[in-house]
């Protein structure tokens, strides 16, 4: 048979580009490596799949840093209303219920892959799983088609969906980058991202399962001061995890691959800074004036914590707040407004949910997706220079950058 365009890799952006493909009356050829389409989405939020927000496209595209507006076309051609309207049309109802993160009814990713891959059929697209392409084929620098590990198929324009290398369990190795290099695209460094972090510190071990809400992270580093992140953390027996930590990971792995370790200067205490939180104390003591020490910190952090700190600063912690060593309580303030800790590590890209890094942005073009350097190639999703924070952002993007790519507008 002959097919007007093959995709390779069926993950949410490839999926979403042979529908847009296959709705516009093209002959569509979806690749997949591994049995089935949509692994990696399944596992997306932790199974319920987060599909978007509701922030409009220029906060959107803020959130994404310096590269964001590469994604101006790709938003215009379908937003979050655009994607709540399609997965309608596809029998997946979504809803808003914090108000900001969009997902299916069901808060069940498996109802967004099933309903995709019920869709792919009654568009006919033709779906080969277990199908690993391992060379793109091009003549006089146009597009070909592709060549599997067990045949080949020829088509004159070629979507490459292959994701990051984030979860090689669920299938990525970096394909996509190696076909796309060996036609003379370029990759910018790739690095885990989303993902815990192992601190130095022994003690978060005795936090383990702790939250402390709205705390703010900061690089302690003399040219990387101005990285700073407000959110949940959840200490760990070795580290710490969370949706802000996930997000500041992707600031924080290439620190490490520079620095080896990375400190950090954690606010515990929702922001308060060493005079908001003498004052909480002198407040408080005059309501409970029998307060131990241990007891007024445990007025602002969970137990276990509250201990650490309090032995960190060398407290009597039975004693009152009026008799611990003037340094002591100085020691204390100041570890609670800025808890340091030492990254050193993490678990590399078996954990990471996206990858940061990809194929130059400056080799595509933004209002089509399609390859500058080869005529018939283009890319969609993970697989680009160009990842988000946790909230939906970087769903709405592989999704947005599908539909844009498989609109084949060059």
């Amino acid at each position: 048979m002959n097919y007007d365009l093959i995709i390779v890799g069926a993950g949410p952006s490839g999926m979403m580009a042979a529908l847009h493909a296959a709705q516009n009356g093209h002959a569509v050829l979806l690749l997949e490596k591994l049995v089935f389409v949509g692994a990696k989405l399944k596992a997306t939020g932790g199974g319920r799949c987060n599909l978007s927000n509701t922030l409009d496209n220029q906060s959107f595209m803020a959130r994404f840093g310096k590269h964001g507006r590469f994604m101006t076309q790709a938003l215009e051609a379908l937003d979050y209303h655009d994607l709540q309207k399609f997965f309608a049309s596809i029998g997946v109802p979504t809803h808003i219920p914090d108000g900001f993160r969009i997902f299916p009814v069901t808060h069940n990713a498996s109802t967004v892959v099933h309903a995709m891959k019920q869709a792919l059929e009654t568009l006919h697209v033709t779906v080969y799983t277990h199908a690993r392409a391992t060379k793109l084929l091009t003549y006089e620098g146009k597009i070909e088609g592709v060549q599997t590990q067990e045949e080949t198929f020829y088509a004159p324009r070629v979507i490459l969906s292959t994701g990051g290398l984030g979860y090689p369990a669920l299938g990525a190795q970096g394909d996509g980058y190696e076909m796309a290099k060996a036609l003379g695209h370029t990759t910018t460094a790739l690095y885990p991202a989303m993902m815990p972090l192992t601190v130095k510190e022994s003690w978060v071990a005795r936090c383990k399962a702790d939250t402390i809400p709205k705390a703010t992270l900061q690089v302690a580093l003399p040219k990387a001061k101005h990285l700073k992140a407000v959110g949940d953390v959840i200490f760990t027996k070795n580290g710490i995890r969370g949706p802000v930590v996930l997000d500041f990971a992707r600031e924080v792995t290439p620190l490490l691959e520079a620095y080896t370790e990375v400190p950090l200067l954690l606010n515990l205490t929702g922001g308060m800074h060493e005079d908001a939180i003498l004052n909480h104390f002198k407040q408080t003591l005059k309501t409970n004036p029998h307060l131990s020490t241990l007891e007024l910190v445990k007025t602002l952090l969970p137990d276990a914590l509250s201990e650490v700190l309090c032995e960190q600063a060398l407290i009597e912690q039975d004693k009152s707040w009026s008799k611990q060593a003037t340094a002591h309580k100085t020691k204390l303030v100041a570890l609670l407004a800025h808890t340091p800790l030492t990254v050193t590590g993490h678990e590399g890209f078996k954990m990471a949910m996206i990858t940061r890094g990809g194929i130059s942005l400056k080799e595509i073009d933004p209002k089509t997706m399609q390859s500058r350097l080869i005529a018939g190639l283009y890319f969609c999703g993970e697989i680009m220079d160009l990842d988000g924070p946790c909230g939906g952002y970087n769903l709405q993007w592989s999704f947005a950058s599908g539909y844009l790519a498989g609109a084949l507008l060059g």
